[in-house]
């Protein structure tokens, strides 16, 4: 496991994303319950209610989560420079709070260019392991 040693932001930022999936959740769950929203039914599709803001929250950090994991995997694996995982890793995770919040709050835009952040975080990534095999 030595080898880990020099990523040990990126596995760091792992754990962090961990918690803001869970931290998602819990808001979400929050939202649920104080609008006794009734489980199963569809949530309505309307960014002006918290509630469906929330869900999209946490199902748009979930979509690209497989994604982060798949390339961390693959840079690890890769060996690239650790700066640059690391790097990526962490411009991911800026990412994906940003989004979050923004996505909270209603900030449209703001919430775009977040999105835009987190995933050159992860095309960093890629690129970075593409370039070790180089």
């Amino acid at each position: 496991m030595e080898f880990l040693l020099p990523y040990k932001i990126t596995i760091w930022v792992i754990g962090l994303v961990g918690l803001l999936l869970l931290l998602q959740l819990i808001v979400l769950d929050v939202a649920i319950l104080s609008k006794k929203h009734i489980p199963g039914f569809a949530i309505e599709a309307n960014h002006e209610y918290f509630l469906f803001r929330a869900n999209r929250a946490l199902a748009n950090s979930n979509e690209s989560l497989g994604i982060f994991i798949v390339f961390v995997l693959f840079a690890l694996f890769s060996q690239p420079i650790a700066h640059w995982v690391n790097g990526f890793a962490v411009v991911y995770l800026f990412g994906r709070v940003g989004h979050m919040l923004c996505y909270y709050f209603n900030l449209k835009v703001l919430r775009s260019i977040f999105f835009v952040v987190s995933l050159l975080g992860l095309i960093g990534l890629f690129i970075t392991a593409i370039m070790a095999w180089l």
